[in-house]
């Protein structure tokens, strides 16, 4: 492991914890070089299925796009980083739970967006109005009654806040 101040590659393990539910080990390092201390973590490298694209093109699955889609949508909610990355854990243990070799992107987003919907319904709404391409009023009416079919409705003071914060007029 090469330091990242001095980019020796002498270093010492200090700690080491699991961590994030047992899927990660956590390395307190120390550098022989400059002395300096880092942390590393370790993960079992896990077999994901491919992406299929809506134009058909196939692509490796890429934790870091799913993540920026989630981060922008929880942009001034009260979702923690930690909540976004046990989220992020649990569509790619069912990625991996469901033994396909390839997965549409359409399928990964429906997941991601019904784990939101539980944590977060305000970031929940701005996730599937990029991923579902909202264009008009109506569709988020729709996304709404969906919502409140599968009893995430928010209450009249949330939803007045999220109509408000998205700017939709009837």
């Amino acid at each position: 492991m090469q330091c990242p101040f001095c980019a020796n590659e002498g270093n010492r393990v200090i700690d080491s914890r699991l961590a994030r539910d047992g899927s990660e080990i956590r390395r307190r390092r120390e550098c022989i070089e400059c002395g300096r201390r880092f942390t590393t973590r370790e993960r079992v490298e896990e077999v994901l299925p491919r992406i299929i694209k809506q134009d058909e093109r196939r692509e490796e699955y890429n934790r870091n796009k799913l993540l920026r889609g989630i981060e922008r949508a929880c942009v001034k909610r009260p979702v923690s980083a930690e909540a976004i990355e046990r989220l992020i854990d649990r569509v790619e243990r069912a990625l991996q739970e469901s033994g396909e070799r390839e997965v549409s992107s359409e399928s990964i987003g429906r997941r991601a967006l019904e784990e939101l919907s539980a944590i977060d319904v305000l970031a929940a709404v701005r996730f599937a109005s990029v991923f579902q391409d909202f264009s008009r009023p109506a569709d988020y009416e729709a996304f709404f009654s969906k919502l409140s079919a599968n009893g995430h409705e928010p209450d009249d003071e949330e939803a007045d806040r999220m109509v408000r914060s998205l700017d939709v007029r009837r």
